[in-house]
């Protein structure tokens, strides 16, 4: 059996809950490595609406075993109130999931942080407002690389913790109150909260580095659940307008311990048109009605935020970048029953910047903010392919497009999503998104 990671190929919310649930049964361990409570993964199971933050999709599926990597920010607060939930919904949480001990702990005053480089944009110019959830992940991930972060290690010593919160919570409304931000919250009260809630998750919290090592020692499989996208990573993404974490395959093994030598594939996802949250760059947004259609249609709006996703169209560059990055086995298409009522569906084939025409993503956001989209028009489908599981079954012109994206982007298309649903899904036989799945 493989090891393999799941991410978005993309600026995230391409679908990877859906994969990762569709998935897990195949995999003994379903590990999350990066980002916070800021990513929401939705699965649908019938009638029931599941939406994850924190705890890995595979939670779902009895038996299975959920892991919080060492590469993530853990609001102790939020992951109880997801906790709750599971539990109600008749989650086994306590034998199913493991929080490594090593994650970083987020505090509520790294919300009052976050609200500086948000609220301040055009007042210093180093600051750029990039339209973050304002959730306080950014400033854990600074506070964890400027070695006076909190970890969950940490959170669990009694004497140690409460002084150690306090202080920082100090730190961070001095810097609040510097740049007028309100800091009305009372540490006291806070404090006293993290440390019921650590007592809640202790038995929870292990060396999960060492339990992924013992597992694939005894020949237990691993499947890696990505948050945002490739597009996001704060080294490969659109920087500034990104994440703080490795949102690319990279991560997957600085944010769990497990070594790059146990990772047999890796699987990208893609919606069959794009999308993106948040401000940057975006050459190949679709404005408008088109835009609204596209939005409406697939439902794109923010399942931790409710904000509405800016749409466009499929970007070949950005799918060969995000390729290369991560050296993708196979990619996954979702929601292309989205598409299911155009005429003519537009593809990003290259873009045309300074007046030269390249396949090349820039550096720097102001260079990408300059391109121009080259598009080649396709012949859309106008027939219904929502729920459809057979390749066979696809419209000409859909399986057309399919496969004009594979091979324009040289990354085979693996699976397609047509809908929310477990069933509404069409695996291709023989293909290598097969051999790492069966």
């Amino acid at each position: 059996m493989s090891n393999i990671i799941i991410l978005g190929a993309q600026w995230g919310d391409e679908g990877k809950g859906k994969l990762v649930d569709l998935l897990a049964d195949r995999f003994d361990f379903i590990v999350r490595y990066q980002g916070g409570n800021n990513a929401g993964h939705t699965i649908l199971i019938g009638d029931r609406k599941f939406v994850l933050r924190l705890v890995p999709s595979g939670i779902l599926h009895p038996g299975k075993v959920a892991v919080i990597g060492n590469g993530l920010v853990v609001d102790p607060l939020a992951l109880l109130e997801e906790v709750e939930q599971l539990i109600a919904a008749g989650v086994d949480v306590a034998s199913q999931l493991r929080i490594s001990n090593r994650a970083q702990v987020l505090l509520p005053s790294h919300r009052l942080v976050e609200k500086i480089s948000e609220g301040t944009n055009g007042k210093i110019p180093s600051r750029i407002a990039i339209g973050t959830t304002l959730k306080g992940i950014g400033p854990c991930y600074e506070d964890k690389a400027g070695r006076r972060g909190i970890r969950v290690a940490d959170l669990m010593d009694r004497d140690y913790f409460p002084g150690a919160m306090t202080a920082l919570m100090e730190d961070h409304r001095t810097r609040a109150r510097a740049f007028g931000i309100d800091d009305s919250i009372n540490v006291e009260e806070l404090v006293a909260r993290y440390v019921e809630a650590a007592e809640r998750i202790r038995p929870m919290v292990c060396d999960t580095a060492r339990l992924l090592a013992d597992a694939m020692a005894s020949g237990r499989n691993l499947l890696f659940e990505g948050a945002q996208g490739t597009m996001l990573d704060l080294d490969h993404g659109t920087y500034p307008f990104v994440t703080s974490s490795s949102a690319s395959a990279g991560g997957a093994c600085t944010g769990t311990g497990v070594a790059p030598t146990k990772i047999d594939g890796v699987i990208g996802i893609s919606k069959a048109y794009t999308t993106r949250v948040g401000g940057g760059p975006f050459t190949s947004e679709a404005t408008g009605a088109v835009g609204d259609l596209l939005r409406n249609r697939g439902n794109e709006f923010g399942s931790v935020t409710g904000r509405p996703r800016r749409c466009g169209w499929f970007d070949v560059p950005l799918i060969r970048y995000t390729a290369a990055i991560n050296g993708f086995d196979s990619m996954v298409v979702t929601k292309l029953d989205v598409l299911d009522e155009l005429d003519e569906i537009p593809v990003c084939v290259a873009y045309k910047i300074n007046g030269a025409t390249t396949c090349e993503i820039p550096a720097t956001w102001r260079e990408l903010a300059k391109a121009e989209p080259v598009y080649e028009r396709l012949p859309g489908w106008r027939t219904r392919t929502k729920g459809m599981s057979e390749w066979g079954d696809l419209p000409r012109a859909a399986q057309q497009y399919l496969l004009f994206l594979e091979g324009q982007s040289g990354v085979e298309v693996g699976c397609i999503s047509t809908g929310p649903e477990r069933n509404e899904t069409i695996r291709r036989g023989e293909s290598r998104f097969a051999a790492l799945t069966d």
